[in-house]
């Protein structure tokens, strides 16, 4: 049967499925994925006939697309049926204010003594108005010293429209709701302060209870780990939390550390946060990415000190660790907040786009590649339900901008300040000249997808560990983590990223240039 006969076989054409406004109908998009489906059904293909079952696969493809057309209508209409319902209720509230003959400026809770001034002055926000995703503005400019044609001489006031800002959510299951993006000055709109900006924090009351964690097999390590937890308990009556392969360590040294705490299970570090004021590390990048690892939610403060090689996010000098340690429990202290990625594998099985499994939170990035097959990488990505690019290579890297000076560098992504808000779009050795990095804003959600004609499966590893196959059809979707990583600044987030990758990376260093050459005349 020639792939022509298939398609005219099924269930409804596609072209009566399209609706009066010229967009197919969610009921006319299922009725159409089902007719796909009943034809790979009708019609065994041969494994022999490789042509068959590459249209096969096309054929899913189109079934799966159809139905992520269908899901979308359905959002669009209720979302459409919800704007129209707000319209509806402020037409209805200015109707019922008109006719109880209230001036404008009455009616939207402006003072009538500021009529000289051009001064917009911001309206109560209604239940509806300025709800959890979004940020609303009625403003009234008075006609004083501005010339207007319908209203000069009349000492009326003329209503600005009102206008509203929000930041777009993908569904109710979105958690990223913004109130302070945007702020409204005489009409015209500019940015606010955003958080991203040096931050500090200052203790409301003296920190109680500290978290060290230590990086494994260094006699170095353990002998500062003791000495540290001793010094903490004596001169700053603070309560230690260790884990338990340290508190076993602390055990076999002597009885003394029999005050240390510890966790026994899983369920246990779940509430870590909720006992712990302070983590301090001990070691390198690693063990602050272990830190990380460990909070699935809220992270306290992190005090990393240096006991590795490079050292990107260990400000902090071991030498010094009771001056450094002091300063920190007094405050206020500068911060980093390091945001983090989560991540969801969407299998081809699942039946919606929230039947996913575990989220996995990475700090500097998730890396998708190819694993031990020999053929390129074919990976779909899309951004926010827009199509990307294909990816064909050896993989792609999703990173975040603290993780910008790992892997990414490595294959080729740029530097990016930790406190820039956005997500790193690093292909690995691609096969196209023209593929060049990207760096996409903080809020959308990426979607890498394994297409069903691929050659071979993905594999996908999160912080260089915890790798996942991916195989036909399967989906990795990642968005910024609703909780980041705050950790403590030697000096500020930019002293210490300049000087990480000056000392790290010896970047832009060279040496200087011979002053008794031939001079310009």
């Amino acid at each position: 049967m020639s792939p022509v006969k298939l398609i005219s076989s099924g269930e409804g054409n596609f072209s009566s499925t399209m609706a009066e406004n010229g967009f197919p109908n969610a009921t006319s998009l299922l009725n159409s994925e089902k007719a796909v489906q009943e034809l790979l059904q009708r019609s065994p293909l041969m494994e022999t006939d490789e042509h068959l079952i590459e249209f096969s696969e096309a054929l899913r493809t189109v079934a799966k697309a159809l139905r992520r057309a269908a899901e979308g209508k359905a959002a669009a209409q209720a979302e459409a049926a919800e704007w129209k319902r707000k319209f509806e209720l402020e037409r209805t509230r200015n109707l019922q204010l008109e006719h109880k003959g209230q001036p404008p400026a009455e009616r939207n809770g402006y003072d009538s003594k500021r009529s000289n001034n051009l001064t917009p002055q911001a309206t109560e926000q209604s239940d509806w108005c300025c709800g959890s995703n979004g940020i609303c503005s009625h403003e009234v400019l008075q006609d004083g010293d501005v010339d207007s044609v319908s209203q000069k001489g009349s000492g009326k006031y003329t209503r600005k429209a009102p206008f509203e800002l929000s930041w777009g959510c993908d569904g109710e299951h979105s958690d990223r709701h913004k109130h302070d993006v945007v702020s409204f000055e005489k009409g015209n709109i500019t940015t606010a302060e955003r958080s991203s900006r040096q931050i500090f924090l200052k203790w409301e009351s003296q920190p109680q209870t500290v978290l060290i964690l230590t990086k494994p097999n260094s006699v170095s390590v353990r002998i500062l780990c003791f000495e540290m937890i001793r010094w903490l308990r004596e001169h700053k009556g603070l309560h230690i939390y260790v884990e338990p392969r340290v508190k076993n360590e602390l055990l076999t040294e002597s009885d003394y550390y029999d005050f240390v705490r510890t966790w026994k299970d899983d369920e246990e570090i779940l509430l870590l946060h909720t006992k712990v004021d302070l983590v301090v590390t001990l070691g390198g990048d690693g063990t602050v990415l272990w830190a990380a690892s460990m909070f699935k939610g809220p992270v306290p403060p992190l005090v990393p000190f240096s006991l590795g090689s490079l050292g990107f996010m260990t400000p902090f000098h071991s030498e010094h660790y009771r001056e450094c340690l002091d300063s920190v429990l007094k405050g206020p202290i500068s911060i980093t907040l390091r945001h983090r990625l989560q991540c969801h594998v969407i299998r081809d099985a699942a039946r919606n786009e929230y039947e996913t499994e575990e989220p996995i939170l990475v700090l500097n990035e998730v890396t998708i590649d190819r694993g031990m097959s020999s053929y390129l990488t074919n990976l779909e990505c899309y951004c926010d339900r827009s199509f990307v690019t294909c990816v064909q290579g050896d993989g792609l890297i999703l990173s975040t901008t603290s993780g910008s000076t790992a892997y990414s560098l490595a294959a080729g992504g740029s530097m990016v300040h930790p406190q820039v808000p956005g997500i790193l779009f690093t292909p690995i050795c691609p096969h196209s000249l023209s593929f060049r990095p990207l760096i996409f804003p903080e809020y959308v959600t990426i979607r890498i997808q394994v297409p069903f004609n691929s050659k071979g499966h993905a594999w996908a590893s999160f912080d260089g560990k915890g790798r996942k196959e991916l195989g036909a059809g399967d989906a990795l979707v990642c968005s910024m983590a609703p909780w980041p990583v705050p950790t403590a600044c030697q000096v500020d987030s930019t002293n210490d990223f300049l000087h990480s990758i000056h000392d790290g990376l010896h970047w832009n260093l060279r040496k200087k240039q011979s002053s008794d050459g031939p001079r310009d005349t």
